[in-house]
C-alpha cells in the first residue's frame, strides 16, 4: 500500500513550502538551531547510557 510513499519530488515540494513559509533568510538559522539541538540530545543520551552502565544497580 505504501510501497513508494516517499519520492524525490516530495522532498522538493517540502523544501519549496518551507522557503515560502519562512523565507530564505531564516532557514539557515533554523537549520543551525536544529543541529545544535540534535547535538545536545545526542550528548545527553550518551551521558545517560554511560551513567546506566557505570551504575551497579543496572544489573
Amino acid at each position: 500500500m505504501l510501497r513508494n510513499a516517499f519520492e524525490p519530488w516530495h522532498l522538493i515540494l517540502i523544501i519549496a513550502v518551507l522557503v515560502l513559509l519562512f523565507g530564505s533568510k531564516k532557514l539557515p538559522d533554523m537549520a543551525r538551531g536544529l543541529g545544535r539541538s540534535l547535538r545536545i540530545l545526542k550528548s545527553e543520551a550518551k551521558a545517560l547510557k554511560d551513567d546506566r552502565q557505570d551504575s551497579p544497580a543496572a544489573r
